[in-house]
């Protein structure tokens, strides 16, 4: 699976960021959420919007950012 379709970036959504399939839901909030020690279970029973493919996607999404490759060179 191409965890990277579940990746949006609208400028009408939350100023343009990265964003969980076009819902109010940044990139940055989810990697935020695991970085404060919430499992990704954890993050699914508190947002059953989410699903785990989003959380995975959000974790290699921002793989994609450091190690300096854009989504034109993913795709």
């Amino acid at each position: 699976m191409d965890f990277l379709e579940r990746i949006t970036i609208d400028p009408g959504i939350c100023h343009g960021k990265p964003c969980i399939r076009g819902m109010r839901w940044p990139v940055e909030v989810i990697i935020d959420m695991l970085g404060s020690g919430m499992s990704i279970n954890e993050i699914l029973e508190d947002h059953p919007e989410l699903e785990r493919d989003d959380i995975l996607a959000s974790l290699n999404y921002a793989k994609m950012l450091v190690s300096g490759r854009t989504i034109n060179e993913a795709a």
